[in-house]
């Protein structure tokens, strides 16, 4: 994995971007066929002033949504939520813990998403390749577009780490 990232960042961005957008496609065609149960994490980091960050990703939908990806086999949900924000954002996590599991239709596959929250001081740093923007958002003040359900996980979620 290590190599093919090393050469697909020799690649230009606006290059690198076109192939994460096919991947894409590629990957919700074979969910739609084999159904699949995946195991995902998501990533609630919040900064010193309690506000949650937010990115948009290259492919997919342009909507704002937690950092997160794929759980490896065996992995551990918050060890795959600090490499996840590592390399999406460029940002540490500590103080973290597993907030919920639950379990969404991802175009036909089954993910069961693994909600780890924890704290950064880091700003966030993007590639323009996977991830374009991100930025921390207030709780009270979360941008668009975001899908409908979010904002009042995300309260939650916010609430639950503050217990």
């Amino acid at each position: 994995m290590f190599l093919l990232n090393a050469i697909l960042h020799r690649l230009p961005a606006p290059l690198h971007r076109k192939l994460y957008r096919l991947a894409h496609w590629g990957r919700k065609q074979v969910w739609r066929i084999w159904r699949p149960s995946l195991d995902g994490v998501r990533v609630l980091a919040l900064d010193g002033e309690g506000r949650v960050l937010l990115v948009r990703h290259s492919y997919g939908s342009d909507r704002w949504m937690p950092p997160g990806g794929g759980l490896g086999r065996g992995e551990d949900p918050v060890a795959a939520a600090r490499r996840e924000l590592l390399e999406e954002t460029g940002c540490a996590l500590s103080d973290a813990r597993l907030l919920a599991i639950a379990t969404e239709d991802l175009v036909g596959a089954s993910n069961h998403v693994h909600v780890v929250a924890g704290r950064t001081g880091d700003l966030p740093r993007v590639d323009g390749r996977e991830i374009v923007e991100a930025r921390f958002f207030s709780i009270d003040a979360l941008p668009e577009p975001m899908a409908a359900r979010l904002p009042a996980e995300l309260r939650q979620w916010v609430s639950d780490y503050a217990r």
